[in-house]
């Protein structure tokens, strides 16, 4: 307790903290740049040894066998990767997938806003004519594939 007010005594703690999220997406560590280039790669190539993670890697950037393998023990400390063994080789597995990943940026970046996401994107000017092209094929496909299940659902179907 704290000071008084009048006579009253002023709690210091009431037990409640704002900040504490209990959500799996604002649990995750965040990834510094280079553990964020190592996530790619087990994102892409699937469960891989250090060596192979350090093999893809070097073909872009000067870069040192022991660098990713401390990388990578680092990050299974911090819980973004785990490990299993193969005879003698740690085989290192991301613990969250991309997508898992981009709904966490979403969230801690736009509040979880996605048209916010795509607002950004489109400010910066970064996206090609392509791109777009493929993005609004996407959106039809998701708004086509709703509607199906909320017209299975509406008929008792089992989506």
């Amino acid at each position: 307790m704290t000071g008084t007010l009048a006579g009253v005594l002023i709690p210091k703690d009431l037990g409640f903290n704002p900040s504490f999220e209990s959500d799996r997406v604002n649990d995750t560590p965040t990834p510094t740049p280079r553990e964020l280039e190592i996530l790619k790669v087990l994102w892409e190539q699937g469960p891989s040894s250090v060596r192979a993670v350090y093999r893809r890697l070097a073909q872009a950037e000067d870069l040192a066998y022991n660098t990713v393998q401390t990388l990578l023990r680092i990050m299974e400390d911090k819980g973004l990767v785990d490990h299993h063994t193969e005879g003698r080789t740690f085989v290192y597995t991301p613990r969250f997938s991309r997508d898992e990943s981009a709904a966490r940026f979403l969230e801690r970046v736009f509040d979880g806003a996605a048209d916010q996401l795509v607002l950004s994107l489109l400010r910066s000017e970064r996206i090609s004519t392509a791109e777009l092209e493929r993005m609004h094929t996407m959106i039809q496909q998701a708004r086509q594939k709703k509607t199906a299940r909320r017209s299975a659902r509406a008929n008792g179907e089992r989506t």
